[in-house]
């Protein structure tokens, strides 16, 4: 999810993944278990990476969001059930607490 999404706007700006690399102080290794899913980018990396794909921050925080979920959730039976759980006890938040 997040992984193949990093990698499609890195090949649309016509980026290698060591320039990439280069811009966030890792390795090459890094950006490619990134886009295989096999490592998970910081939080405190989303923001330049953003800015270095020309993409809206939140929109990628909200895909790294996701697969962090996915990747808690993807082998449990009952998946679907605590997301949806999740997702009212989020939505409930939301309206009581808007800021």
């Amino acid at each position: 999810m997040f992984g193949e999404k990093l990698r499609a706007l890195r090949e649309a700006k016509g980026l290698v993944q060591r320039q990439v690399a280069a811009e966030l102080d890792v390795d090459t290794a890094y950006i490619s278990k990134l886009e295989k899913n096999e490592k998970r980018v910081s939080r405190s990396k989303l923001k330049k990476l953003a800015a270095l794909l020309s993409y809206p921050e939140a929109d990628l925080l909200t895909l790294w969001l996701a697969n962090k979920l996915y990747t808690l959730v993807k082998d449990e039976a009952l998946a679907l059930q605590a997301m949806e759980v999740a997702h009212k006890a989020v939505a409930d938040q939301t309206i009581h607490n808007p800021n």
